[in-house]
């Protein structure tokens, strides 16, 4: 038996859209024999380019039922149903994510008919449901309603069986990949990293996600590339790590890449940034601005990907702050810098300015590249509500993270540092928490002095 769904929704991810309509018919191979059909109410404004869509306004939703009061009907008319849907992946999404709000695991088996129909009838020019319904003469009444749009799926499903000799689909033999429904449905919907493994056991991939379930199905879906193909094709394998807190995934992904090198990570192996931003203190006390190629292991203040693109930003950032271009390695001729003569320069390259009063504006100038307080840990999302996800920086570098229960005070510095797993430092992990957080100005930091 068959659950043949379509939903409507308020946006393209689940993660951030509601459904707003929904419609199931069970069909057991050659007839419905029961339905179910429904207005969501999603408790947001669905944007006007949705209205236009689907036809379906605020207005219309205001009086319809919220999703935990069909829920309960939802779960027992799909129970023991493969969940049928053309672009399945999207719809599934959707109705997984409405029930992990209600703190159910909501989980069928799932088909395609995008891709059954792909693998049955080969040779289209688009597989969408518009345009397949249009090549094979099925009328779709109500497009981008629920109802209308699950009723011309049942009417093309079973045009599918009709090809497949009546007989039911493997539910994955149109899947290149090896993975068990077993593991699929162990995959959790949280944040963390996963790695993807190729027959010898090798890792292939390695990813972060907020919804590591989603990601994986996108991965074993995708056909989008030959790359993407390529890599789909040999996966076997998926083992993750929850982490909660994004800042965390971000940290162990781009670590674990480093480590392990996977195949499908190219472009994530090494950065792509070949320059630096580089400060340093001359033996006359002046604090001196370079760009110049990274070496392994060396943290610039910030990074370019070409050296013009870092000497024209130096130079900007020089003439902006009043800094000797001489101390900013922009001019190489002996005595005075040209901007001496011309009084844009105080004299430090010829000690005419005190050390002190012209290390003010280099750290000023810099300011932006650097943290508001040298030793601090960031507090985040642990992986239940009972913890929370603690990283570390000292001296303005990286130091690693870790995790802590609620029951230990976040506030007890001197405890935090226990918890805390090493981890190397690099301008990659740089740019990640310094990007973090600017994006994330309400997180709680902690400030410390070893």
């Amino acid at each position: 038996m068959y659950a043949i769904i379509d939903v409507e929704t308020t946006g393209a991810s689940a993660a951030f859209g509601k459904i707003t309509d929904i419609a199931i018919f069970i069909f057991n191979g050659k007839e419905i024999t029961e339905s179910f059909s429904s207005l969501i109410n999603p408790e947001c404004i669905i944007p006007e380019h949705i209205t236009r869509l689907t036809g379906i306004s605020n207005e219309m939703v205001a009086d319809a039922p919220k999703f935990y009061e069909v829920a309960k009907k939802i779960v027992e008319i799909t129970a023991g149903k493969i969940f049928v849907a053309h672009n399945a992946i999207f719809d599934y999404s959707f109705i997984k994510e409405e029930f992990k709000n209600l703190g159910y695991d909501y989980k069928r088996k799932t088909l395609c008919t995008v891709k059954l129909g792909r693998k049955l009838i080969p040779g289209h020019r688009s597989y969408s449901l518009g345009n397949i319904c249009t090549d094979l003469g099925i009328p779709i009444n109500n497009r981008h309603r629920a109802a209308g749009d699950a009723l011309a799926t049942v009417k093309f499903f079973k045009y599918l069986l009709s090809k497949n000799n009546n007989s039911e689909p493997d539910l994955f033999s149109n899947l290149s990949h090896s993975l068990s429904e077993e593991k699929i449905a162990s995959l959790p919907g949280t944040t963390g990293v996963y790695y993807l493994y190729d027959e010898k056991g090798t890792i292939i991939y390695i990813g972060k996600s907020k919804d590591i379930h989603q990601r994986i199905l996108n991965h074993l879906n995708n056909s989008k590339t030959k790359k993407a193909i390529e890599m789909r094709d040999k996966i076997v394998d998926v083992t993750w790590k929850e982490t909660g807190s994004e800042l965390v995934a971000l940290l162990l992904e781009s670590s674990e890449i480093k480590r392990h090198k996977p195949l499908y990570n190219r472009l994530q192996r090494r950065s792509v940034s070949n320059f630096g931003l580089f400060l340093s203190e001359d033996r006359n006390g002046y604090l001196n601005l370079e760009i110049k190629r990274i070496e392994e292991d060396e943290i610039p203040l910030t990074s370019f990907h070409f050296q013009k693109e870092g000497l024209e930003f130096l130079h900007t950032l020089a003439e902006k702050n009043a800094l000797c271009k001489k101390l900013c390695h922009l001019e190489t001729s002996p005595g005075a810098c040209f901007g001496s003569q011309v009084h844009s320069c105080s004299g430090a390259c010829i000690g005419n300015e005190e050390p002190d009063a012209y290390n003010l504006r280099v750290k000023k100038a810099i300011s932006s590249f650097q943290y508001r307080s040298p030793d601090f840990f960031i507090i985040d999302k642990g992986r239940s509500n009972n913890e929370r996800a603690v990283i570390k920086i000292a001296k303005g570098k990286y130091i690693g993270f870790g995790f802590v229960s609620n029951d230990s005070d976040c506030n007890s510095i001197d405890s935090l540092h226990d918890y805390i797993k090493a981890y190397k430092d690099n301008r990659d992990i740089q740019s990640i928490i310094h990007g973090y957080l600017k994006r994330n100005s309400n997180l709680k930091i902690v400030k410390f002095n070893d």
